[in-house]
């Protein structure tokens, strides 16, 4: 299944708490690329214990469709990663596409991950590689660290940005993540968006932008999307169903803009291998063999999306 969900889109990654059964029972229910049944955050320390056997329960019964499946565990700073891996990982089934570790600050939390997983497989019959990890990325040293975090494993398929706790990490004089902040003359998280991009892409990854915390304001969530949706970015964290239905769109090119991407490799094959030519004109633009990738990207992007080329 890691192999399945590598390259499955994850426009939005819709977040469910583990210890809430209603929650947990309603999540196949939303059209999110991705969901994750989460075990840190959102769960209360008295509660992470029982939350457990109660996710196990909902990947085995639930309804999952084609989605990516994840289970966020509790960082390695804790007392319940281990837990974690070994009870879900270990009596979840085959259904389970991949772990989410938070927090991670150096390399070789992800290597610890990648060899308990492989022991974990290994006594539940599970095939080696089954489960693969993503990546969050919540602090300073997670960040100055995070070409080396992103090479760890082979296992890994997404890095993540973390944006409340990487403001706590920073001290930010802010009192909530991953929304604008008004006093600031231009994004203060560009540095981090394109840093984090640039070290998932360098090693194949996909790249995911965390919650937008005021989940009333679709408009807002819009806006702010924006800014890593022009970047490259994959997706967002969604919180509810609502916020969703705009991820899906937003990360998702627009029938005008797919078509024209096969436009333009049409174009491009037809000019280097009939007429033996390296550039072309496409209307009123040049077009070459850096133009030939940027249109293949957007093709993959479409097709993940489920978009086909519209005929005639």
């Amino acid at each position: 299944m890691s192999a399945r969900s590598r390259h499955l889109p994850r426009r939005s990654c819709f977040s469910t708490p583990g210890s809430n059964e209603r929650f947990l029972e309603k999540a196949p229910t939303v059209p999110a690329d991705m969901s994750f049944l989460d075990l840190e955050d959102s769960v209360a320390p008295l509660e992470k214990e029982a939350a457990r056997a109660k996710v196990v329960e909902a990947i085995r019964k639930q309804p999952w469709d084609d989605r990516v499946l994840c289970v966020r565990i509790n960082a390695w700073d804790t007392e319940w990663t281990y837990g974690d891996v070994i009870e879900v990982v270990g009596n979840a089934g085959e259904r389970l596409d991949e772990v989410m570790l938070p927090k991670v600050q150096s390399a070789a939390e992800v290597i610890a991950l990648d060899l308990l997983l492989t022991q974990v497989e290994k006594k539940s019959g599970l095939p080696v590689g089954h489960i693969g990890i993503e990546a969050q990325i919540e602090t300073t040293r997670g960040l100055i660290n995070v070409d080396d975090i992103c090479a760890a494993s082979p296992r890994l398929e997404t890095i993540i940005f973390g944006p409340a706790d990487f403001a706590a990490s920073m001290e930010m004089p802010v009192l909530t993540g991953g929304v604008q902040i008004p006093e600031y003359p231009g994004d203060h998280f560009n540095y981090v968006f394109s840093r984090i991009l640039m070290a998932g892409r360098a090693n194949g990854l996909q790249v995911i932008d965390g919650p937008y915390l005021k989940i009333r304001e679709l408009d807002a969530l819009r806006d702010f999307t924006q800014r890593t949706r022009v970047l490259g970015y994959d997706g967002k964290w969604a919180l509810t169903p609502d916020q969703v239905g705009v991820l899906n769109e937003m990360y998702s090119p627009t029938q005008e803009q797919f078509d024209k991407a096969w436009d333009i490799l049409d174009a491009y094959q037809k000019a280097t291998e009939v007429e033996g030519k390296g550039a072309v004109m496409f209307g009123d633009e040049m077009i070459d063999e850096a133009s030939r990738k940027m249109a293949i990207k957007f093709v993959g992007r479409g097709e993940r999306a489920g978009l086909t080329r519209s005929q005639g």
